[in-house]
């Protein structure tokens, strides 16, 4: 997909990239009905889905499927690698759930040149931050390259929008190989419409 993608002319050279997460639904009925019929208090795990997308192109060069509620930190490091193999990243825009010394520091091992996550005061005084990148970010946080990081907002519309919110499957293996299809059929719909 990122060969023809890269052959069309759709990647830049330096590409900005945002990762986030959202929640799949793991049936068809609505949370209203769910909630008139006093079944929202039992706990559901849920899939979550977590993506790297090009900005410019919304293409999603990396996925990782979990079982949510979680934390987003976890998925950083199997989401953003085999993005990078395939998209140009110059720039990282993420929000405070990733917000960690270790992440600056792996996005420049991988050759992003600037990664942007506000901090993450996490309860304590703001200004215990510690590490070379976290303290830069609170020093002089670029506000208006952030906004960008909505795009990934997009993506996330857009899949749910044109491929449905919920998951069909019942196991979580095959809710997972349903996610991972439906990021394929979201970067082919992409390509057709380039071509």
């Amino acid at each position: 997909i990122f060969s023809t993608a890269k052959g069309l002319g759709l990647i830049k050279r330096k590409s900005e990239a945002s990762i986030d997460a959202t929640g799949m639904a793991s049936h068809h009925v609505s949370q209203y009905f769910l909630r008139r019929r006093g079944r929202t208090k039992r706990y559901r795990p849920w899939t979550k889905l977590t993506i790297v997308c090009d900005n410019d192109t919304h293409l999603i060069a990396g996925a990782d499927v979990r079982t949510g509620p979680s934390n987003d930190a976890p998925a950083f490091v199997p989401t953003l690698e085999p993005a990078v193999e395939r998209l140009p990243i110059h720039r990282l825009l993420a929000d405070a759930g990733y917000d960690a010394e270790a992440h600056h520091q792996l996005c420049r091992r991988l050759g992003i040149s600037s990664s942007v996550i506000p901090i993450n005061a996490r309860g304590r005084n703001p200004e215990s931050v510690s590490g070379k990148y976290r303290r830069q970010m609170q020093r002089r946080f670029p506000v208006r390259v952030y906004r960008h990081r909505w795009q990934a907002e997009s993506v996330f519309s857009r899949v749910k929008r044109v491929l449905g919110d919920a998951l069909t499957a019942r196991a979580s293996a095959s809710r997972e190989r349903e996610c991972y299809c439906r990021v394929i059929a979201h970067d082919l719909s992409i390509l057709r419409r380039a071509c």
